[in-house]
């Protein structure tokens, strides 16, 4: 299989350098593709040193921070056109393990159309969060499978690999969650596809350097995708 690794950044000059060198370490063979929103720390600079040093290492540098679904549907755009056949997305921040990537890419081998690293199959976990954080995730994660009907325990996870053809059947260039409701929206479509998933546990560790994207507006956001969708589906059920 050809491999494209994405991952999007912005401001993480603190990590990139070891992201990167983890990830060549982990999937000698595949490509990385750095997706930096023109990053005021250098992160795009950091990224072709290394790639220059390593090799198979692209940065498309974005003029501007347009969020995370904005990034991925350029990053997987890239992809498609020249032709890799799974498509991997992970953060740059070290949340999630690189190390994890050949199992993903293994169960894609084994059949799967979409392979998530999932905190919330057993032998997933998350170290050190507080509990008031890890009930809010739990508990939303919940609602986003009885809302969505996904069957998938973990619908918010940003660590993947997708077969490229699945990403063409769910036309994710039609996508239009602007943060992390990306993650929602492409896990929403995979299902109403019939797509196979497989969840793979994942030990999900909070970045040490650096600062979190997440917000307030940003979890407004999935919430307001997951129950619009999931009410409008609903309501399209009962009319036929």
């Amino acid at each position: 299989m050809r491999v494209q690794v994405c991952t999007p950044t912005y401001i993480e000059a603190e990590n990139i350098e070891e992201f990167l060198r983890r990830t060549r370490a982990a999937v000698p063979d595949a490509d990385i593709l750095v997706l930096d929103d023109n990053s005021p720390d250098g992160t795009a600079d950091i990224a072709e040193k290394v790639g220059a040093e390593l090799g198979q290492i692209d940065v498309l540098r974005r003029p501007e921070k347009r969020g995370l679904g904005a990034a991925y549907r350029a990053g997987f755009a890239v992809g498609i056109a020249r032709g890799y056949d799974v498509i991997c997305q992970i953060d740059a921040d070290l949340s999630h393990d690189p190390a994890v990537l050949p199992q993903l890419l293994a169960a894609v081998n084994d059949g799967a159309d979409l392979a998530i690293g999932s905190r919330y199959v057993p032998g997933g976990n998350i170290p050190h969060w507080p509990k008031r954080r890890l009930a809010l995730s739990k508990y939303g994660n919940r609602y986003a499978r009885f809302m969505l009907r996904t069957g998938v325990m973990d619908t918010s996870a940003g660590f993947r690999a997708y077969r490229a053809d699945l990403l063409t059947r769910i036309d994710f260039s039609s996508t239009r969650a602007a943060g992390y409701g990306f993650q929602l929206e492409t896990t929403y479509r995979v299902a109403r596809s019939g797509a196979r998933v497989a969840e793979i546990p994942i030990t999900f560790t909070d970045r040490v350097r650096g600062y979190s994207k997440m917000s307030a507006s940003v979890i407004g956001e999935e919430l307001l995708l997951m129950t619009w969708w999931g009410i409008r589906d609903r309501i399209r059920r009962r009319g036929r």
